[in-house]
């Protein structure tokens, strides 16, 4: 059975930083982010501990290639990405976070 994939943007308090990324377990990820436990990683250095936005995939191929396809757009483009689901762009990390 082929695993799926989910793609995410995480950002900051003051939502002034973008991060996008790609992972077969969005919950955990997003977690990893949230404690920084990576404390070294770009996503460490800016605080980036708020998801703003995620869709999933069927196999984690189909979310590798939208992640390259999302990080060549502009921050325009992906601002209007984020506020198509989310425009007051609130965290997100509930929906993902089993508590």
């Amino acid at each position: 059975m082929e695993r799926g994939g989910c793609i995410y943007i995480m950002t900051n308090y003051q939502r002034t930083v973008l991060y996008i990324g790609v992972t077969s377990e969005l919950e955990v990820r997003v977690i990893q982010h949230r404690d920084k436990f990576n404390p070294k990683s770009f996503t460490a250095k800016y605080s980036l501990s708020i998801c703003v936005y995620y869709e999933f995939y069927p196999s984690i191929e189909e979310a590798i290639a939208r992640e390259k396809q999302l990080k060549k757009w502009s921050r325009i483009k992906k601002e209007n990405l984020i506020a198509s689901t989310n425009r007051s762009w609130v965290d997100l990390t509930p929906e993902v976070i089993s508590w």
